[in-house]
């Protein structure tokens, strides 16, 4: 049975992530920052563990490995993001808003892909996922609102590319492969009646 972890499993794509792998046979690790508060993730059925994981944050980062232990990861989906509630311009721009984008959307993958690279490496398939954005592609880009998330992505694109680079140059290309998950707006902010209906598109 191959082993998959999820962060922000809890909601939104996260969610559908989880039911479709706990349908499809898989062990799912489901990491979001409140399991108590987590009800969701008790409607899937199959082999979930809930784990206690806030990407923002470095020590529970480092204590979910822990927790986890070496067990092998064949898909690390790096899910969990952000999105600012305040629109940032150029000019009008709130900085603390950029800050926490930054940490959870770039520094939080590269944290949990840090902290579990040697799970991944023990696995049969030592797969990367990380879910991005069109929102941040600078061919298509018509608007000039949302700066924080639209430059937190590209960031996060070429971090992972960086951080495959070297896994295979240090572990002798043994590195797993990545792969960026692109749907056409964040997975946290779908609503209304056909939210579900996007879900379960995107993470398809």
């Amino acid at each position: 049975m191959p082993t998959v972890l999820i962060t922000g499993a809890n909601r939104g794509l996260g969610l559908e992530f989880t039911r479709q792998y706990a349908a499809a046979g898989w062990r799912i690790l489901a990491g979001c920052r409140s399991p108590d508060k987590a009800s969701d993730l008790n409607a899937p059925k199959g082999d979930i563990a809930i784990h206690a994981l806030d990407v923002a944050d470095t020590a529970s980062v480092t204590a979910a490995r822990a927790a986890i232990g070496g067990e092998p990861i064949d898909l690390l989906t790096n899910n969990a993001g952000f999105i600012e509630q305040r629109a940032g311009k150029l000019g009008r721009v709130v900085y603390a808003d950029w800050d926490e984008t930054l940490n959870i959307n770039l520094f939080g993958p590269a944290r949990v892909a840090g902290a579990f690279v040697d799970n991944v490496l023990a696995s049969r398939q030592k797969k990367f996922a990380t879910v991005s954005t069109r929102m941040s592609s600078m061919n298509e880009c018509k608007a000039v609102d949302f700066m924080a998330y639209r430059t937190s992505k590209p960031a996060l694109n070429m971090m992972m590319t960086l951080a495959r680079q070297r896994t295979r140059a240090e572990r002798r290309d043994r590195g797993p492969p990545a792969s960026r998950l692109g749907p056409d707006r964040n997975g946290w902010t779908e609503c209304g009646d056909d939210a579900e209906r996007q879900r379960e598109q995107y993470a398809a």
